[in-house]
């Protein structure tokens, strides 16, 4: 049985990645040996996830190349915002309504920039598990 959805990013430097996962948003993590004599690689506890599947046409007949896309979710995105700049984060775009929910881009270091949203959609991530 499939127990949880493992997520990599690759970072052009990972342990300033390491850091804004472990200090900015504030994730613990379990250590993972690598091999001997290699520091050990954290693995992030990021909370509940879901999934979802989007087509690569759009209206219009738009095309989009396959993909995968790392989003984070929050209930107040102003709040979460505050909390996370006054912890260091940079945000690269202002926030705007985009139909699905209120979206706005932050700052990875290493990495490529990541999706931060309050949905205005159901979420799965809360369901019982059956």
């Amino acid at each position: 049985m499939i127990t949880a959805v493992h997520t990599l990013v690759y970072s052009d430097d990972a342990p300033a990645t390491r850091a804004f996962f472990r200090d900015v948003l504030g994730w613990p993590s379990a250590s993972d040996p690598v091999a001997e004599g290699e520091p050990e690689w954290p693995i992030f506890r990021s909370g509940p996830s879901e999934l979802g599947v989007h087509p690569t046409t759009g209206e219009g007949g738009d095309h989009v190349p396959r993909h995968h896309s790392i989003s984070l979710m929050c209930d107040d995105l102003r709040a979460t915002m505050d909390e996370l700049a006054a912890r260091g984060a940079t945000f690269t775009t202002d926030p705007v309504d985009r139909g699905f929910g209120v979206v706005v881009f932050m700052s990875v270091p290493g990495a490529d920039d990541v999706m931060l949203y309050e949905p205005h959609h159901a979420t799965a991530h809360d369901l019982a598990a059956n």
